[in-house]
């Protein structure tokens, strides 16, 4: 009894060194967990890492002006489809976390076919986050403000100029399929 009267009451005062010693240990620590999770936050923001689940949409890219064009400038995946900042896109990436459950587990995209059958479900769940949103992704590249009307043409100018700077809508709205294919929405109200 005594002796666990004396652990205790060392543990309720320590020294200075190993209170030192424990605040270095947290610093060093939580440097570690932070290197580490900023590292694989970046690791899965790749195109390798998307192309290996989603590599027939990868490919379809390749054919757009968001991956070849005459500014060279390029989009990746991660660019439309991870928010910029850092907390919206931690919660990107904990709903990524569903998509990869569904892609290993339950196999819902495994193959062409179930990926073909699910595309138009899962492209309007997409397209509502990015209304929702008010199409952040697009805006971290196209800012409304710095388009240059004269060098869009006529209908662009009047739906810039007017719809989306009212907001009533947004890009997504407008631009859907200018990345990816449009799945086949027959079925789809609205379309």
């Amino acid at each position: 009894m005594k002796l666990l009267k004396a652990f205790w009451t060392r543990l309720r005062s320590p020294s200075k060194a190993a209170v030192g010693v424990v605040l270095f240990m947290g610093f060093a620590g939580g440097l570690l967990f932070w290197g580490a999770f900023n590292t694989s936050m970046e690791a899965t923001n790749t195109e390798e890492f998307c192309s290996g689940c989603h590599a027939p949409i990868v490919a379809e890219i390749q054919e757009t002006v968001h991956y070849s064009n005459r500014s060279g400038v390029r989009a990746i995946c991660s660019d439309c489809h991870v928010p910029h900042n850092w907390t919206d896109k931690i919660v990107r990436k904990v709903q990524a976390s569903k998509e990869l459950f569904a892609y290993f587990v339950t196999d819902t995209i495994g193959t062409d076919e179930k990926f073909k059958a699910r595309r138009s479900h899962l492209a309007e769940r997409e397209w509502h986050r990015m209304k929702s949103n008010n199409s952040q992704e697009c805006r971290n590249c196209h800012e409304f403000e710095f388009m240059d009307f004269s060098e869009q043409g006529p209908r662009s100018v009047k739906q810039h100029s007017t719809a989306l700077a009212s907001g009533e809508k947004t890009c997504v709205d407008c631009h859907k399929g200018i990345a990816h294919k449009l799945p086949d929405m027959s079925g789809v109200e609205g379309w």
